[in-house]
């Protein structure tokens, strides 16, 4: 599904409909208690060889919006995860490939937890695949998760520009063979046929020699930063009336935080989807993060809400 957004500079809503703790009709709103680090996420910067008009990131080659780790500020965050328990870490940006360190930081955190890697799969992975295949020695193993938006080159094209398609897939077939585990994000248009869309994927993957079964991750249209669409507000009773205990231990905010370097200090946020929202911003800190109760006012929220849409694989 499609959500149609207002521009984030136009009509806005009132201020109370932005509210950490009520929804525009007064009821208390949705949220989550978070009960675990099972999966720590690390923002590489909103730069990207590619300048994508649907970008939730709003990422390009010249952004700078959000600025790019290094090395040293990863490290010390990687080390109090592994003292919290965490299972996993994971990296997206913008384009983790464009960043100087990412090689250096895979690196390290490989060493002690497996690794997962959103990326277009385009120019700057390939350049760096040699050395990202020497990593492939280390304990634990590099998974990465290319962005094929479309089956086809024609849609996907039109979002990310001419040959992307291509350089897209042949990407995802050299990680295929070097031996790396790979999944595809696609779009998940409004009012798709889900069967027909999935099997059109697995068509391709058989043509290019690529497992048919091939994890496929689908997300709805997460609009630029600062959108704000009208899409229905979450409430807390929705969140028990429509989700159970269980189900909302499965939302990314439940088990997961994401680090991110804003004016050049590293940041915790709620989750992969809310960087554009200070509110979300949980500080320095990241072992009292865990504590703090995450509300359901962003926009994204209700994708996980109605879709149980989800960055993570774990």
């Amino acid at each position: 599904m499609l959500l149609t957004g207002k521009s984030p500079n136009k009509n806005l809503p009132d201020e109370k409909s932005q509210d950490w703790h009520f929804t525009p009709d007064g009821n208390p709103r949705g949220y989550i208690k978070p009960h675990q680090l099972k999966e720590l996420w690390f923002h590489t910067g909103t730069r990207c060889n590619l300048s994508c008009s649907f970008c939730l990131e709003g990422s390009s080659p010249s952004s700078k919006r959000l600025d790019s780790p290094t090395l040293e500020e990863v490290k010390p965050y990687v080390d109090e995860a592994l003292g919290l328990g965490v299972e996993q870490f994971s990296f997206t940006g913008g384009e983790p490939f464009v960043i100087k360190d990412i090689i250096k930081i895979l690196d390290y955190a490989s060493q002690h937890r497996p690794c997962l890697v959103l990326t277009n799969g385009t120019t700057p992975m390939i350049k760096r695949l040699d050395e990202l295949t020497r990593l492939q020695d280390n304990p634990h193993p590099i998974s990465l998760r290319v962005s094929l938006d479309h089956p086809n080159a024609e849609q996907h094209d039109a979002g990310r520009g001419d040959e992307s398609f291509a350089t897209a897939l042949s990407g995802l077939k050299l990680l295929h063979e070097k031996g790396f585990n790979v999944s595809v994000a696609r779009h998940m248009d409004k009012a798709e046929n889900t069967p027909v869309v999935e099997q059109a994927f697995r068509d391709l993957f058989e043509l290019n020699g690529l497992p048919v079964n091939l994890k496929q991750v689908a997300f709805p249209d997460f609009l630029p930063p600062g959108a704000l669409p009208d899409v229905p507000h979450v409430s807390t009773d929705c969140m028990t009336r429509y989700q159970t205990e269980e189900s909302r231990s499965l939302f990314m905010c439940a088990f997961s935080k994401m680090m991110v370097k804003q004016n050049g200090q590293m940041q915790v946020y709620a989750c992969t989807l809310v960087d554009d929202d200070n509110e979300y911003n949980l500080g320095h800190d990241l072992q009292a993060s865990l504590a703090k109760t995450i509300s359901m006012k962003h926009h994204r929220c209700y994708s996980c809400f109605a879709f149980g849409s989800s960055c993570s694989e774990l």
